[in-house]
């Protein structure tokens, strides 16, 4: 019997760093779609947790525990335990479905600007916003110094290409302007 390893999506894949800005897997996380069935009772649930179902185009939580959404009737638990959640929410497992990407440093929402036709400047804290990253279904998350981008794990490889041609393209702009 094959003995199998689980690999990260872009397992192998060190962080690239060109000019002030870096673009880094980000680590994995329990990820679980919920969609709730008993908004009331889900509520009840979240409350102690220091959670509330996020309106359209937020995020609730902080770094360990976040509950983001992800479109009409959906969220995204990260980083906790769903069990609590399965009375009042039907509950999917997405934690091997998608990958994570972390771009940061002074420039990162310019790089977005150049592959995403969201404006990047609604990257607030408290924002999760859903559009594509090239021709990719992607969730922006702001985060310290940059931002947070997951897309479905079979994108991954192509979604790091796209992200650091924008950032080497960036890059050599700005080295350019700086010998001038």
């Amino acid at each position: 019997m094959a003995d199998l390893i689980a690999k990260s999506p872009l397992f192998g894949q060190g962080p690239v760093r060109h000019g002030a800005l870096t673009l880094a897997e980000g680590a994995p996380q329990r990820l679980t779609s919920v969609m709730p069935r008993d908004a009331v009772g889900l509520e009840g649930v979240l409350k102690p947790m220091g959670l509330r179902f996020p309106a359209p185009n937020r995020a609730e939580g902080d770094a360990e525990v976040r509950l983001i959404w992800t479109g009409r009737n959906q969220a995204f638990l990260i980083g906790a335990d769903p069990a609590p959640l399965a009375p009042f929410a039907a509950l999917t497992d997405q934690s091997d479905g998608w990958a994570r990407l972390v771009l940061s440093g002074e420039g990162a929402l310019e790089v977005l600007a150049r592959v995403t036709p969201l404006d990047p400047r609604d990257l607030h804290p408290g924002a999760s916003l859903r559009s594509s990253l090239g021709h990719m279904a992607a969730i922006f998350l702001p985060g310290p110094g940059g931002v947070e981008i997951m897309v479905f794990r079979s994108m991954a490889k192509t979604a790091w290409h796209e992200l650091e041609t924008a950032l080497k393209s960036l890059a050599a702009r700005e080295a350019l302007h700086a010998d001038k």
